[in-house]
């Protein structure tokens, strides 16, 4: 079994448009592109989607124009970043106000759109209920950032930059194409954030924006060769609904690599690089939980339920916990397609609060089934080969059982008789 892994390596930090350019360089179909996005009802824009270069790398440059209202993507090249800071994503502030203007003003413009109003855009829009479900799991890790920041609610919170529309085309943009790459897992690097001030709606700030670190929190971050701002909120709220895990580059096959073009002259490259590659697995997990509060007779109960719902195995380890607490270890292997039902029973059938999983990986003999036939009638043995060859064998115990209950044999006799049968033996 292969799985197909998405890395974002952030070494230049990350955002909307270099997040989008970034998975277009890895050749999703451009033209499709445009059409999906064109399902979002939004003011009138348009898309530049064009290759560039960076301190000689070979990149793809997105950028959204819109049309009826002078905030666009193409007003934030660096005129002057001492004083001005012009970052290549002013527009992705997050920066939120409450505040009383009318709702008409709001939308004229394409500021201030509270969660609820954005959300309504996606939900009325004709893409995929994975795109909606995806884009709104950013624009709601960035509300309750906000939310934070501001001491209010989720729903008092009104989004000015990240409301815009350029802003909202860069995160459903984002959905769009991890749709297109159909890739099974997402991973990212830890995220270089930069470094200096910012002006802001509010103010000046320091690199990372408030938001952004709030966003990023339980994520592995760092500051170096940059006196900007380098990963900004849209893009740390982008990473921070994608990806699974945070680290190095992933042991893999590299398949594809792209490069997502940012608007910064820099002395390093300013890139976000993206690589897609396969990774064998044996697609099994391995789902463990500490227990040292729940009657034993439980796990009677559980066991089968969790084998009538794909786990391959679960068995329980006998462990001392802290305050020398006796407790179980209950182990249940499975596979990936039934992990969401395995820690559902987990969680509704016992008294654990958390589980932990992780891959593993299973050599196995090859399996025969046959039936011999003794004085007690058909049995069913299991044959192991190993390189083509016969390297063990058993009779299979449900059959046995049954037929030492019907008889009153000796459950060890009628097992000795299958195995001197499946011998050869007279």
């Amino acid at each position: 079994m292969e799985k197909r892994i998405l890395f974002f390596d952030c070494f230049s930090g990350i955002s909307g448009d270099m997040t989008i350019g970034a998975l277009l360089d890895l050749g999703i179909d451009q033209q499709d592109f445009v059409k999906r996005m064109k399902e979002i009802k939004l003011d009138e824009f348009t898309l530049e989607i064009k290759k560039g270069i960076k301190k000689g790398i070979t990149g793809t440059d997105f950028t959204v124009h819109v049309t009826n209202h002078a905030h666009e993507h193409e007003l934030e090249k660096e005129e002057d970043q001492a004083h001005t800071h012009q970052h290549e994503h002013l527009h992705e502030h997050t920066h939120a106000h409450h505040h009383e203007e009318p709702k008409q003003h709001e939308h004229a413009h394409g500021h201030a759109r509270n969660l609820k109003t954005i959300e309504q855009i996606i939900d009325e829009s004709k893409l995929s209920e994975f795109v909606k479900k995806t884009s709104k799991q950013i624009f709601r890790i960035v509300g309750e950032a906000e939310a934070k920041i501001h001491g209010k609610t989720i729903d008092e919170i009104h989004f000015h930059e990240i409301g815009a529309v350029d802003s909202i085309v860069d995160i459903i943009g984002a959905a769009i194409c991890i749709e297109m790459l159909g890739v099974d897992e997402i991973q990212s690097s830890a995220l270089n954030l930069g470094s200096g001030f910012v002006h802001c709606e509010h103010g000046v700030f320091p690199v990372p924006a408030p938001a952004t670190l709030e966003i990023l929190q339980g994520v592995p971050v760092y500051s170096k060769n940059a006196n900007n701002e380098l990963t900004t909120p849209t893009g740390a709220a982008i990473i921070k609904a994608l990806s699974t895990s945070f680290g190095t580059l992933p042991e893999f096959v590299i398949e594809k690599i792209g490069y997502g073009l940012g608007k910064r002259d820099m002395e390093t490259p300013n890139v976000l690089r993206v690589v897609i590659g396969k990774k064998k697995t044996s697609g099994l997990m391995m789902l463990e939980t500490n227990i040292d509060n729940m009657n034993p007779e439980i796990y009677s109960y559980i066991f089968p339920k969790l084998l009538e719902n794909g786990a391959l195995d679960v068995f329980i380890t006998p462990i001392t916990m802290k305050k020398g607490r006796p407790a179980n270890k209950l182990s249940v292997l499975c596979k990936e397609e039934h992990i969401q039902t395995i820690e559902e029973i987990i969680f509704t059938e016992t008294t654990t609060l958390g589980i932990r999983k992780y891959a593993v990986e299973r050599t196995e003999l090859e399996r025969t089934f046959e039936k011999v036939t003794t004085k007690y009638g058909e049995i069913t043995v299991k044959k192991a080969y190993g390189n083509g060859e016969l390297i063990k064998y058993a009779p299979e115990y449900e059959e046995c059982r049954a037929i030492a209950e019907k008889t009153g044999k000796p459950l060890i006799h009628i097992y000795n008789e299958v195995i001197r049968i499946a011998k050869g033996e007279r």
